[in-house]
């Protein structure tokens, strides 16, 4: 270590060093010496050299009649040390101003418990606090009546607080700072302040945030401060106070939210000039800070490059020498003792110290910035450790850095040494001393190791230093910006990457240290502790509404950064880590976990055993209780091992394995270099995140795992393509290798191995890492949508010739761009930080592991009923993150192929899985299907996937019920795109699917009453539909307030229906005989439901405003338009016209006729109407398809053919009517059917007897199976006078 600080520290020497100017030099001499300040030969140097150590005048001190030693020293302190600084006896405590209820002895400023409104409760010392009420209130025991004062508040949530000063009035539970007279508050959430009413003001907070509250007496002024910059002033003219009664600092908290308030008990971290804190520092405070300048005077004159100008210019003057070691030791320990007798004799002083003075003296003996002087900071441990009272101060020192890493925000000037990376680089290396890291882990030890994972995050202001410079393709900005984007993004992942390897060893040595403790424990069982605590503290962080008392989000996605880079990368030091890495393999120590191939293996203790911190935590099968009940577990089952071999449910042609000869995406993706990943992040960024593939967009709008996060990596060089072979069945092959044997040992059980750190990451991902990927995702959607506004606002600015239209559309524009820029930026952010390129290699990794993992389990039903929900979250959530990368991870041609093929084989056997309790996890691999087979890329490997071939068409149809219908239809439109009116296959044969086709049209053929339900549930959810489209439209039309919303509904509603409308088209073309031959019942139910949506479409709507009402903002005509909804209703007419027509030679008594049953509806006029409209519809501009002339005189011809068959029907029932007699109406009602007055009534219910036509009977039972009248079940139906 000694080399290593020699080496980093930039020429270190062993001695005092000498400086010269010009040409002087130590020429011959083997050791460094220090020279005196006179220039006469007699002078004795190590008087001279203690004076310039102490800062005293020349010849201060006499001559020493023996060599120096550390008694003299704290007599030079306490005499001529003292006596030429005055200013260290009297220290000032002028409080005048300042008032406080309680005369204690210690004048400690806190809390006043009478005070408090709500609860308000004290999580950690000094004032840590948290409000366990909806709302709680409370101030200080000090007030303050002139002068200038000030408190700071440290976020630790960045809800709703309100911070500032308020006079001793009651709080309520309604009424909290600012809300009454003579109460001044700031409110970050909101972005307000508030005296009894609310105004704009300062800047959003985010958590890590310092506020300083400061008011100024003297000017009648109140001020807040973020992090050390002003906000401004927020209130003047306040009241005057007098003596005792004065402005007390005051906060209200909602419930959950966390700060810490520091008086002044100890160091500010901003502090504001000319404002005092309210509670004086202790009167050691200022011995203590000078004592550890003197000391850095002895240290710096190691390394002469690092004192000032001045002090160079006096060393080179000397000519004199003494050996350091005759001055190191004594002076250092003289310094150390009297020091710790200051501290002794005020012991309360020693928070103060370690926290400002001592802290500031280590992080200057070790240098803030790279390189640091290792070497000097061993000297200064050497002399502190040996004296017992340092350790107060290191424990102090420790709470320090903790904090500071909690509040230290990246500047773009000091990157990449920047946020945390000092602090953290500081207590690693104290860290490395055994008692010092014993004296960590007796302390509040998970406390601290929170803060040292903690992150600072930026609010908007912050973004606009970091990433002052914001470009996109297509912008109308400086073309300068895309190169100053890409170097200060790659500059802030560089800071993040350093400050990330400093949480890396900060856990390597919790991990290497063993408590002092009996029995003797393993290596690791710290951190597995740790790790256990925050998992059980974090219960229920995945709520809609979380629990209070949850970790810092940044602490969990730091520990899952460290757990995936220690899994996928190895732990870079294999010689300490042996007993984790490779304990039950022989691979070679620098390949990670995830990525070593061969037998792989998982303890299925971790499932069925329910531990503490996994207590509530649901599994697929349901709660933990639950299914103990029915499935329970012996130890020894407990104990077993599951083992198998790496891709053994693959086909052996297309296996994908990190030994065999196709290997998996993450092992041919290298880093690159950074600037050119930021290039190619910039240059591919795309209006939305849309993704690799050139596709349809993703239509379902429920897909939990959409949430985005592009990379900053190189565009790898395609693979070649293996996608002609054919894929093996994954979900059915024999299990031959895999097996359960039991655990090795007990001593196996006792070690943090590396499947436990698996399972753990797993669940921080499911916690920390899904919320961030979401919001990423939504500052993806807003970006995309915020520039196609801003360019149709530009195609309209370039198009308006009215100048005062133009200026509006220039201050839309303005609104615009301004959330294009945010959005930007945000989205920068989160791929610097979460997003790097390892990662990426790691989380792929991890989705092969886990979904071989889940095919394997799935082979045997208990074990998988007991695995947590949350690994099939994260399963999903982390494929479709990388799905969604941009630029892509890898070329989407292989991103599934090479590693992830599994994964299309779990979702499409899982979907419906009946051992899945939750059907929102069910809904999610449906959601996933419905998304992948959007894209052409992904669809092949559905078609060539045995299990989606096999089970999929069935499974569908099975799936659409109440439900899942809205993801059914989106994987069913897909599969049957090309196929219907309007829609050309020309260009698109390589994104149709002949092959599901075949497949959907084969199933429903082979199963009638599979597709007979579906039908049912289809015509039904397009009547809902269209019916709820329709009150959308009336209610737009009656609550003009409420337009953007409704017209919101209108559309997705409008959408949907288009879907259904075209899968049903796709069922009259492929399926026909379902509707022309044998009963027509859903032939009527089918021209019921065309002339109820034309009635709709028609009729109720202006066609002129039409298409404004279902276009969302932004949509162009192209997009969404009427004919969306007409073309399928002409091609499922088209259909059954054809079908009608290709049966005319056969049976004609098992045929239906088409134009018969339109015809015999009562609303004749009104489907006449509907297909006069259809003809005349503006098809150009709707459809793509160029042939369509054709269809149209099929659709005319039925036009014709339906008037004059209406016509003829209209005769026959005029010659056919007769009078309204009594007799007549009942000979009518002894045979005619009572619910649709057409048929005759030839069918019985059982056991009641009623009685109705068969057609009526027949379509009520598809929904319902009670009685029309009685509501008797029915258990059967009788033909009367017939064997039906």
């Amino acid at each position: 270590m000694a080399d290593e600080g020699l080496r980093m520290g930039g020429g270190l020497y062993n001695g005092l060093a000498v400086v010269l100017k010009g040409k002087e030099s130590s020429n011959g001499s083997g050791k460094s010496h220090l020279v005196s300040y006179c220039e006469s030969f007699g002078e004795q140097p190590v008087e001279r050299a203690i004076e310039h150590i102490f800062d005293l005048p020349y010849k201060a001190i006499n001559h020493l009649n023996s060599p120096v030693n550390s008694g003299d020293v704290r007599t030079i302190i306490r005499h001529e040390f003292l006596r030429h600084h005055q200013e260290l006896k009297t220290v000032s405590r002028n409080r005048d101003g300042v008032c406080t209820i309680y005369d204690t002895s210690q004048q400690v400023v806190g809390l006043d418990e009478s005070s408090i409104c709500g609860d308000i409760r004290i999580l950690n010392q000094p004032l840590l606090v948290e409000s366990d009420a909806l709302f709680s209130s409370v101030r200080a025991n000090a007030c303050v009546w002139k002068g200038k004062w000030m408190y700071e508040v440290t976020l630790e949530t960045c809800g709703a607080q309100k911070l500032g000063w308020a006079i001793a009035c009651p709080f309520t539970e309604r009424k909290g700072v600012g809300d009454l007279d003579d109460s001044y508050a700031f409110d970050g959430k909101r972005v307000c302040k508030r005296n009894k009413e609310t105004d704009p003001y300062g800047q959003g907070w985010v958590v890590g945030d310092v506020i300083g509250c400061c008011i100024d007496m003297d000017s009648d002024e109140i001020l807040f401060y973020r992090n050390g910059t002003s906000l401004g002033v927020a209130f003047t003219g306040i009241r005057k106070m007098v003596p005792g009664l004065g402005y007390y600092p005051a906060i209200s908290l909602s419930q959950g939210e966390r700060c810490e308030i520091n008086f002044g008990g100890l160091p500010f971290k901003y502090p504001i000039k000319g404002f005092l804190p309210i509670q004086a520092p202790p009167p050691s405070t200022c011995l203590a800070t000078n004592l550890f300048d003197c000391f850095l005077r002895l240290l710096q004159m190691q390394c002469p490059r690092r004192l000032e100008s001045n002090t160079i210019e006096k060393l080179s003057r000397l000519k004199r020498f003494a050996s350091f070691e005759e001055l190191y030791n004594p002076v250092s320990k003289g310094i150390c003792e009297e020091l710790f007798s200051a501290l002794n004799a005020e012991i309360a002083s020693a928070e103060y110290i370690g926290h400002g003075p001592f802290l500031s003296f280590m992080m200057e003996a070790f240098r803030i910035r790279p390189p640091h002087d290792y070497l000097t900071l061993n000297r200064v441990l050497d002399s502190l450790l040996g004296f017992d009272e340092s350790k107060l101060l290191f424990g102090h020192a420790f709470e320090a850095l903790s904090g500071r890493c909690k509040t230290a925000p990246l500047v773009l000037t000091e990157c990449p040494y920047s946020g945390s990376y000092s602090y953290l680089a500081l207590a690693c290396h104290m860290l490395r001393r055994e008692e010092l890291m014993t004296l960590w882990w007796n302390s509040d030890f998970q406390f601290l190791f929170e803060g040292f994972l903690s992150r600072k995050g930026p609010n908007k202001q912050d973004l606009q230093s970091l990433i002052p410079s914001v470009w996109w393709p297509g912008s109308y900005e400086d073309i300068s910006n895309e190169n100053n984007m890409m170097l200060t993004t790659t500059a802030l992942s560089e800071a993040i990457n350093k400050i990330e390897e400093k949480q890396r060893d900060l856990c390597r040595l919790v991990m290497q240290f063993i408590p002092p403790v009996g029995p003797v424990q393993l290596p690791g069982s710290v951190f597995r502790t740790f790790l256990q605590s925050i998992l059980l503290k974090n219960r229920g962080a995945d709520r809609n509404v979380p629990p209070p008392g949850l970790s810092n989000n940044t602490v969990l996605v730091s520990l899952f950064s460290v757990l995936l880079h220690f899994l996928s990368e190895g732990f870079a030091v294999g010689d300490i880590y042996g007993w984790i890495k490779g304990s039950r393999t022989n691979s070679g120590t620098h390949v990670g976990f995830l990525h070593r191939g061969g037998q792989q293996s998982f303890p299925a203790g971790l499932f069925v055993k329910n531990d503490p911190h996994r207590v509530d935590i649901p599994r697929l099968g349901g709660s933990y209780s639950h299914l103990s009940k029915f499935n329970s577990f012996d130890e020894e089952e407990e104990e077993e091992i599951i083992r198998w071999e790496e891709g053994c449910m693959d086909d052996e042609e297309m296996r994908v394995t990190h030994f065999g000869r196709q290997k998996p995406c993450c092992c041919f993706t290298d880093d690159g270099d950074s600037s050119k990943i930021f290039e190619d992040r910039i240059r591919c960024m795309t209006k939305g995140s849309q993704g690799s593939c050139s596709s349809i967009p993703d239509k379902s709008t429920h897909v939990t795992s959409e949430c985005s996060a592009a990379n900053l990596n190189d565009e790898i060089v395609d693979k070649p393509s293996t996608s002609d072979h054919s894929e093996s069945e994954f979900a059915f092959r024999p299990m031959q290798q895999l097996r359960i044997v039991p655990k090795e040992n007990a001593f196996s059980s006792a070690t943090l191995e590396e499947e436990e750190l698996l399972d753990t990451m797993l669940l921080l991902y499911h916690l920390g890492l899904a919320p961030n990927f979401k919001q990423a995702s939504s500052f993806m959607s807003r970006q995309s949508q915020s520039i196609s506004l801003l360019e149709e606002t530009d195609r309209q600015i370039r198009e308006c010739i009215y100048s005062e239209q133009v200026k509006r559309l220039r201050e839309a524009r303005s609104v615009y761009r301004e959330e294009v820029v945010d959005c930007i930026r945000h989205s920068a952010w989160y791929r610097v930080s979460l997003f790097s390129r390892w990662k990426q290699r790691g989380m792929y990794a991890t989705c092969m592991w886990i979904v071989q993992l889940l095919l394997v389990l799935s082979k045997g039903d208990p074990i998988f009923s007991y695995v947590p929900e949350y690994y099939l979250e994260t399963l999903v959530d982390c494929f479709h993150v990388l799905r969604k990368s941009d630029p892509p991870f890898v070329p989407a041609t292989i991103f599934i192929k090479q590693g992830l093929a599994p994964f299309v084989t779990f979702i499409v056997t899982h979907f419906n899985d009946p051992r899945i309790a939750s059907a929102e996890l069910r809904d999610l691999l449906l959601q996933s299907i419905s998304v992948l087979v959007q894209y052409k890329e992904y669809l092949v490997v559905f078609e060539r996937n045995e299990a989606a071939t096999r089970r999929m068409p069935k499974a569908l149809l099975s799936a659409f019920d109440n439900r899942s219908w809205i993801p059914v239809t989106n994987i069913l439109l897909r599969l049957c795109k090309g196929s219907g009116f309007g829609l050309s296959n020309r260009g698109e044969s390589s994104s149709s699917s002949i092959l599901f086709q075949t497949l959907l049209k084969e199933t429903c053929t082979s199963d009638e009453e599979l597709f007979s339900a579906f039908l049912n549930r289809l015509f039904n959810t397009l009547s809902w539909a269209m019916t709820e489209f329709s009150v959308s439209v009336r209610e737009m039309q009656e609550n003009y307030k409420m337009m953007d919303m409704l017209q919101r509904k209108c559309s997705v509603i409008f959408d949907l229906s288009c879907n259904l409308a075209r899968v049903l088209e796709f069922c009259t073309g492929e399926i026909p005989q379902a509707f022309v031959s044998g009963m027509d019942t859903n032939l009527r139910r089918l021209a019921e439901l065309i002339v109820f949506m034309l009635t709709h479409l028609i009729g109720a709507i202006d066609p002129e405003v039409f298409d404004l009402l279902i276009r969302r903002p932004g949509q162009s005509s192209e997009k969404m338009n009427g004919g969306m909804i007409f073309a399928p209703l002409a091609g499922i007419i088209l259909n059954l016209l054809d079908a009608n027509r290709g049966t005319d030679n056969g049976d004609e008594t098992q045929n239906n006729d088409v134009v018969a049953v339109f015809a015999s509806m009562d609303c004749a006029s009104t489907i006449r109407h509907g297909v006069q409209y259809l003809l005349e519809y503006n098809w150009a501009g709707s459809i793509r398809s160029d042939d369509y002339s054709e269809q149209l005189k099929k659709l005319e011809n039925f036009s014709t053919l339906l008037m004059r068959r209406t016509e003829i029907q209209e005769m026959e029932k005029n010659v056919v009517r007769v009078g309204e007699t009594e007799g007549e109406v009942e000979a009518a009602d002894d045979g005619t059917c009572c619910i649709c007055y057409s048929n005759k009534a030839d069918t019985s219910f059982e056991p009641c007897k009623h009685i109705s036509c068969h057609g009526c009977i027949s379509r009520h039972l598809l929904n319902c199976e009670r009685c029309f009248f009685c509501n008797t079940t029915i258990v059967n139906t009788i033909g009367i006078n017939s064997s039906k």
